[in-house]
């Protein structure tokens, strides 16, 4: 066994191989951007070493600056982790020329899986199904749309070097194919250094089931059994478990035989997925297969209690798989959650910021356990927009499926974070759903369940405006209104005034609009009053102050929960939810002048101007979209948000643009 690991990546998968480096007494060394120098990753490691840039060309994909770490620090392996070289053959055999471990498959098993193409092609030949469509060289615009209309719409074009929901586009008629190719070939371009693509028959109300398989230098090779990873947006996983449910036996051992298969037709070594697209009927068809771990390997490693890292290293020490495919037995059943820095009803765009709080129920880290995180930042550091916003994965294991959901839906409440959007409410309710309950799984569900998953926004209950009122109270430095306050009214904070009488009004925002909050204090006595609802006596009391602990009574009704405060907004957690309301602060708002910029457009996040549809002085309709832009290696559409008339346009193709900027300046159309 080598001593010395270099770990060629960041955030979660870096702090995860770390820890099981760590157990086995490998020393490790870490490589970090300007963005990263004091990353999680960073502090993991033994030793760190600077190789670039925040952007990945300038940093983790530049494989020299990586090569020379290990030569300076003595590392006798690399272990690239998920994302930027660890499918990349060329750097593989770097590794291997420079006298190298590479912690992984060897480049020409890397090479033969790495063009889906070709791939496919190689599949046919050891007898693994395929999905019937169209995998050649030619890349003609018009060539291609003939291939389309040969398969039959819905088609899927599919990047043929990617991954991770990158570079794909349904087409479900003639007409969207030529707009819908070219943004996919610009996408895959951009993420893959390739545009080329593939186009197959889409499949209604298919399964993603993938078999986690395991190969080493003496000719061993074994499947630790399947993920669903069905539960999908914009294609790329939300949720995985394992094992599939509804997954028998017979065709359990068919797909593992079949992924086996694949994987030794390339001289296969080290840990690798064979993903399968598979129809209600239960016929399955090889979709693609990834050289390297997996994002969503923890579900694997809880039900099988094995630690695939360990397995990578040992194999990749020249060492035999710990165990036969006899020996290999399925425990229980594991869900996993990617919680990522996004807003799921803005069609999941990431958001970038600070993470003012992170916490988490009682956990364990990096290894099995009922409740398990795996993350790569911490409370303060910041969601940047030059790498994937995943937070964290929040895996649960249980005796069953069910047992397993209402872990997870527990957990998922019990979640504190603040300073960015997040995915987590929407997982509760994904968790929540009848289908997901039901185990009714396809790739369509979240399409298919939409009004379900994305309701109307609510008006916040009296309680909750009642909780943050409180902590609003609190922070003003008013004591609870029990007496505690001191011994005199000179002493008080509870809101004593002359003749006993205190009264006030805040406004808070929730989604559906400003609420009128009345407060009112008559001798010892507090009520509370929401808009035109009849005052209710209130009592409250808290401790803290970020977050403000407070428990209220309204009414007969008694509430608590957590207030955490940043500037105006107010994030309160309560009954295992999260709500956010803005205080609309009298002076805070006089002061800022309360400026009204409605006419102009800004940019969500920061990133690079692709295209602009639309030109000074052209009428555009609610809905028409006007700019596209790339960010995070993913495509977003600017759409107008009403009717009116385009009076400038800030930027050009190929300009670079930060968070907030102004785009577009729209002019409402009037209406009589």
């Amino acid at each position: 066994m080598f001593d010395t690991l270099l770990i060629a990546n960041r955030g979660e998968i870096a702090c995860r191989i770390a820890a099981t480096a760590r157990r086995m007494g490998i020393r490790t060394v870490a490589v970090y951007s300007d963005a990263d120098a004091d990353a999680r990753h960073v502090q993991a490691c033994d030793r760190a070493v600077h190789i670039g840039g925040p952007e990945p060309a300038a940093s983790y994909l530049r494989a020299d600056a990586i090569l020379e770490a290990a030569r300076r620090t003595g590392a006798q392996a690399i272990h690239p982790g998920y994302g930027f070289l660890s499918e990349n053959a060329g750097f593989a055999r770097a590794c291997a020329d420079a006298g190298l471990v590479f912690v992984g498959p060897p480049a020409d098993a890397i090479a033969a899986m790495g063009s889906k193409s070709a791939a496919k092609t190689l599949m046919s030949g050891a007898d693994v199904p395929l999905v019937p469509g169209y995998h050649g060289e030619r890349q003609e615009a018009d060539f291609l749309q003939d291939q389309a209309r040969a398969i039959g719409y819905p088609v899927l074009i599919k990047a043929s070097a990617g991954g991770g929901g990158k570079g794909m586009r349904i087409v479900h008629a003639d007409a969207e194919f030529p707009a819908a190719l070219a943004s996919c070939q610009r996408e895959a371009a951009s993420s893959f250094g390739n545009a080329q693509v593939l186009i197959e028959r889409y499949l209604l109300k298919p399964r993603h089931i993938e078999i986690q398989i395991f190969a080493d230098t003496h000719g061993q090779c074994v499947y630790l059994f399947e993920r669903d990873c069905s539960v999908q947006r914009r294609h790329q996983k939300v949720i995985e478990e394992a094992p599939a449910p509804g997954m028998t036996p017979e065709r359990r051992e068919a797909m593992g035989r079949a992924a086996v298969a694949a994987a030794q037709a390339v001289g296969y070594v080290g840990a690798g997925t064979v993903e399968f697209i598979a129809e209600p009927d239960g016929r399955f068809y090889f979709m693609e297969m990834n050289t390297r771990l997996q994002v969503e390997h923890p579900v694997t490693e809880a039900i099988t209690g094995q630690d695939l890292v360990e397995w990578q290293l040992r194999v990749a020490a020249g060492q035999p798989l710990p165990l036969r495919q006899d020996q290999l037995r399925i425990q229980g059943h594991a869900i996993e959650a990617r919680i990522y820095a996004e807003n799921p009803d803005k069609d999941f765009l990431p958001s970038i910021g600070r993470l003012d709080a992170l916490q988490w129920p009682p956990h364990v880290i990096f290894q099995t356990g009922p409740v398990r995180v795996d993350g790569g930042v911490r409370e303060g550091d910041m969601i940047t927009p030059h790498y994937d916003p995943m937070i964290a994965k929040l895996i649960v294991h249980g005796q069953d499926r069910e047992q397993a959901r209402q872990r997870m839906l527990r957990a998922l409440g019990a979640v504190r974070c603040t300073g960015v959007q997040t995915n987590i409410a929407f997982l509760g309710r994904l968790m929540d759903d009848p289908a997901f309950a039901a185990a009714d799984l396809d790739t369509g569900l979240i399409e298919r369940g939409h009004d379900r998953l994305f309701p109307a926004p609510r008006a916040s209950e009296d309680g909750t405006l009642a909780l943050a009122a409180a902590a609003l109270l609190h922070h003003d430095g008013l004591a609870r209104p029990d007496g505690a306050g001191g011994a005199g009214p000179w002493q008080q904070a509870d809101g004593w005034r002359v003749g006993g009488r205190y009264a006030r009004t805040l406004t808070l925002r929730d989604a559906c609009g400003e609420r009128a909050v009345r407060l009112r204090r008559d001798g010892g006595d507090w009520t509370l009053a929401v808009d035109e609802h009849p005052a209710q006596a209130f009592r409250w009391q808290a401790e803290g102050r970020h977050p403000a602990r407070v428990r209220i009574r309204l009414g007969g009704a008694e509430a608590r929960g957590d207030v955490h405060r940043d500037g105006a907004r107010l994030d309160i957690f309560a009954d295992g939810r999260r709500q956010t309301l803005e205080w609309r602060d009298p002076l805070a708002l006089a002061a800022a002048g309360a400026a009204d910029e409605a006419g102009g457009l800004t940019a969500p996040m920061p990133g690079k101007i692709l295209s602009v549809l639309v030109a000074p002085g052209e009428a555009v309709t609610r809905g028409a979209p006007l700019i596209v832009m790339e960010a995070m290696k993913m495509e977003h559409t600017i759409e107008a948000p009403h009717d009116g008339t385009v009076k400038e346009v800030f930027y050009a193709v190929g300009d670079q643009v930060t968070e907030g900027v102004t785009l577009i300046d729209l002019e409402a159309t009037e209406t009589a």
